[in-house]
């Protein structure tokens, strides 16, 4: 059966949803996306040079990762100033043409914000270190070591080793959940909330429509210092002393979702922007709830379920979306199968001989899910994760813990532009390798072939953008059986089946009727051959 993917419907106005709900967005990792000035690191001006790119793939808004003063020692989420960009990257002129041109371009725009920790170069924290009695000695997690002199808690930094270290100039300990470089402030202090608080204000006011929060439950600690309880042993690698605990006390304190209302009241002053907060972690299905619970804390909450799956299933699909039922009170999800945090999917998820016809399904069941889905860039090309020697590596985590870390520096490499030895990114070699994979995969070579997954990608967001069903539908059904997933999801008058075979054998399935939207990879109405999907709506 031949089904035409030519998608042509308008989205049906509704004027009583957000825009974000249902959006599709892009995020960039601003070193790895364009050069301008030929420096080997991508740059704002860059990234303003290549918008008309991300707007032709349709997505409603951009998501810039860190471009923050910062020494980089964790890659611009160590930041030391926080109103102002970091010089590799521009300046504040260079981010107001950005904003600019993605507003004309119809892009909304959000922005990474680090609210758990600075760089310990950050004024703040020079002031708070300086002495005990310093107007800012209580803006950071600072304590008196044991009569032993050993640290305050057993509590254990993500990036390995004790999460305090000691400060001879005030004699004390002080916290750092990630790097000895990135203390932890303390949000409960309330002056504290009120100087993050006016640095939400700061970019609000120069135009940026939402916030992608970091790292939003470590923000607050336990003020008893209790020790993290020792972690069962799951049978998985431990890495980390920090796999060793369950991390009690030292994170996902009971006072963070009253931040999060201040942060609201503070969003609600301007039109139409959007929040979404990163939670990992064993906890974070109902700390996602919690902070974004009812109209008086954030929008969204971003879902680790994909991103470090090793294998995509039918089963962990339906309980994700299972997670984020259509109920009175509950947030809306957000959802990637990639970040610059995580592997790139394609290398976790399918053989290499099945990539081609694979990454289509994987780009078509994105833009299915019930929740906003964002495309890590590189992603609408196929890009896959690149081998970093050790010598090469940027990454502390993956330096730190060589070589059972997986290098997030795989997931960063640069955006191939073209066919040129630089690929269109810059004029001199890259801060990191290209990955000779990824070159063949380039933005030139794709746009050339309408058969290619960037014109696939741009069909997809486009049927998204045009089904309300697809778009922000709620979930009827969700059911699985071996590799098939069936979905069936419906708004404004509008019902959608969805049928992904997510394995390797042909599935036969049961006509249910219906008018055919899409189908891929050979999908009938009777048969999905391997990594094939069909999309009918039907009359209701």
């Amino acid at each position: 059966m031949n089904v035409s993917t030519d998608m042509t419907a308008e989205l049906s106005p509704d004027v009583a949803l957000p825009w974000w709900k249902g959006a599709t967005i892009y995020q960039i990792y601003p070193r790895s996306f364009m050069d301008s000035n030929g420096d080997g690191i991508g740059d704002l001006p860059g990234i303003t040079q290549r918008l008309p790119y991300v707007a032709k793939l349709g997505v409603d808004a951009i998501w810039v990762s860190p471009f923050f003063k910062s020494p980089m020692k964790d890659f611009g989420y160590d930041v030391s100033d926080y109103r102002d960009v970091d010089p590799i990257f521009g300046d504040l002129a260079d981010f107001d043409a950005l904003v600019a041109k993605a507003h004309d371009l119809g892009l909304r725009v959000l922005i990474d914000q680090v609210y758990s920790h600075t760089s310990d170069e950050h004024a703040w924290f020079v002031e708070s270190r300086s002495s005990r009695e310093n107007p800012k000695s209580d803006w950071y997690v600072w304590v008196d070591a044991k009569p032993d002199g050993s640290p305050p808690s057993n509590w254990q930094s993500v990036f390995g080793g004790p999460a305090w270290t000691w400060d001879a100039r005030r004699g004390q300990y002080y916290l750092h959940n990630f790097l000895s470089s990135q203390p932890q402030l303390n949000l409960h202090n309330r002056e504290v909330q009120d100087a993050i608080l006016g640095v939400m204000r700061f970019w609000l006011e120069r135009g940026v429509d939402g916030f992608r929060i970091d790292a939003l439950n470590f923000a607050m600690h336990d003020p008893e210092l209790r020790d993290n309880p020792p972690a069962p042993d799951n049978g998985k690698p431990r890495t980390r002393p920090f796999d060793f605990q369950v991390k009690k006390y030292n994170q996902s304190h009971a006072d963070i979702p009253g931040f999060i209302q201040r942060i609201r009241s503070l969003t609600d002053e301007f039109e139409g922007i959007f929040t979404v907060a990163e939670v990992g972690g064993d906890d974070a299905f109902r700390e996602m709830r919690l902070f974004t619970a009812g109209e008086d804390h954030l929008n969204s909450a971003y879902s680790f379920n994909f991103l470090y799956a090793d294998k995509l299933t039918p089963e962990l699909v339906c309980r994700s979306l299972a997670d984020w039922p259509e109920e009175e009170g509950l947030g809306w999800p957000s959802w990637a199968f990639e970040n610059h945090d995580a592997p790139r999917a394609l290398g976790r998820w399918c053989e290499p001989h099945e990539r081609e016809a694979f990454v289509r399904l994987k780009t078509l069941l994105l833009m299915s899910l019930r929740g906003n889905a964002i495309i890590y860039y590189g992603e609408e090309l196929g890009l896959m994760q690149v081998d970093i020697p050790f010598d090469q590596l940027h990454d502390p985590e993956a330096i730190a813990n060589w070589p059972l870390t997986l290098s997030r520096d795989g997931a960063r490499t640069p955006m191939p532009w073209d066919k040129s030895e630089s690929v269109g990114f810059g004029s001199t070699a890259p801060w990191l390798p290209i990955g000779e994979e990824n070159r063949a995969n380039s933005v030139e070579a794709q746009e050339a072939d309408e058969n290619s997954l960037l014109a696939f990608t741009r069909r997809a967001i486009k049927l998204r953008t045009a089904n309300p069903a697809m778009r922000h539908g709620e979930i009827l059904t969700c059911r699985h059986s071996g590799d098939l997933l069936e979905i069936s999801r419906e708004a404004d008058g509008q019902r959608l089946e969805f049928r992904f075979n997510l394995g390797s054998s042909p599935v036969h399935i049961h006509d249910c009727g219906g008018s055919p939207l899409i189908a891929i990879n050979g999908a009938s109405k009777d048969q999905l051959p391997p990594y094939a999907a069909l999309i009918t709506e039907i009359s209701i």
